[in-house]
């Protein structure tokens, strides 16, 4: 009995979770600047809509809000340039799976400095 060809379908690894993740913030982020535009654009307009709008940024649930966009503008640029770097270096694909764990300590290293100051900003203190 011959055994069936796997091919090349990803299985979970780090490969398909940083691609995934890739797109994903970067959906999220250009999302977040559209709506960043449009808000802005809004002092033009009316000038108490635009300080309604921005009166609504300065809630608790917005500043958790901006330790998820900060996590996602940090992963997406690290990640990018990890993937310029096995692109561009003749070692890169071979050493891919060290370089998503060497921007993934990068990145965590950045968050554990900005979560807190950020929650401290968010809730007082």
């Amino acid at each position: 009995m011959a055994k069936a060809s796997t091919g090349t379908l990803y299985r979970g690894h780090e490969g398909m979770w940083s691609w995934v993740a890739h797109r994903v913030t970067g959906v999220g982020i250009f999302f977040f600047l559209l709506v960043h535009v449009l808000d802005t654009a809004l002092v033009r307009v009316s000038p108490e809509a635009y300080n309604a709008v921005i009166g609504t940024y300065k809630t608790p649930l917005m500043g958790l809000g901006e330790i998820v966009l900060v996590a996602a503008i940090a992963y997406h640029a690290f990640n990018g340039l990890r993937v310029i770097i096995v692109d561009f270096w003749k070692g890169g694909p071979k050493n891919q799976k060290k370089l998503f764990w060497i921007m993934m300590v990068v990145w965590l290293i950045i968050m554990i400095g900005f979560v807190p100051r950020q929650l401290i900003h968010t809730f007082g203190g």
